[in-house]
């Protein structure tokens, strides 16, 4: 056996690593989702931060080799809590029509 690294006895066959699945729930990300709707109806804009705080916790923290094929990711949680973040400010800078007194 030589010490040359390009020696083909030395190759070995690529092999993709397995996936293994996680049973236990994301729940920041669910807190996210939640959070992101509970903004839709309610139009509480302190509850945006949170949920985009959550959102951003479970994109950072997402495994992709954990993940089930089913699954949703993160980045659909955090895009769904930054326009929920933005609908609930859309009002502050939206520009209407004042009634004309005549």
């Amino acid at each position: 056996m030589s010490n040359d690294p390009r020696d083909p006895s030395l190759e070995t066959k690529f092999v993709f690593p397995n996936t293994w699945y996680k049973d236990d729930a994301d729940s920041l990300g669910t807190s996210g989702v939640f959070f992101s709707g509970l903004i839709m109806v309610t139009r509480n804009r302190y509850l945006a931060w949170p949920g985009v705080l959550f959102a951003l916790n479970s994109y950072i923290n997402q495994h992709s080799l954990r993940a089930k094929e089913g699954s949703s990711g993160a980045l659909g949680n955090l895009m769904l809590s930054s326009m929920a973040l933005l609908a609930s400010y859309i009002p502050y800078i939206t520009i209407t029509a004042r009634p004309s007194s005549t």
